[in-house]
């Protein structure tokens, strides 16, 4: 599932954030994309957590309150 954050600093601070919160989330930037359009690209699969998605949810929903560890 996409979700589009637009800008490539922000896709990456928001990747590395979510890694820093043991959840990896690809950032998918420009050529792949168009410009401007760069985004988080979440993959669920059948061995996730009811748990495991409602921790992805909260950690996207709280992403300008925690700071990325880098």
């Amino acid at each position: 599932q996409p979700i589009v954050i637009g800008e490539n600093a922000a896709t990456l601070s928001a990747s590395a954030n979510l890694y820093a919160q043991g959840l990896w989330v690809g950032a998918i930037r420009p050529p792949t994309v168009a410009a401007g359009s760069a985004r988080l690209r979440v993959t669920l699969s059948a061995a996730h957590t009811q748990d495991d998605v409602e921790r992805l949810v909260w950690s996207l929903n709280n992403l300008d309150k925690i700071p990325a560890s880098h």
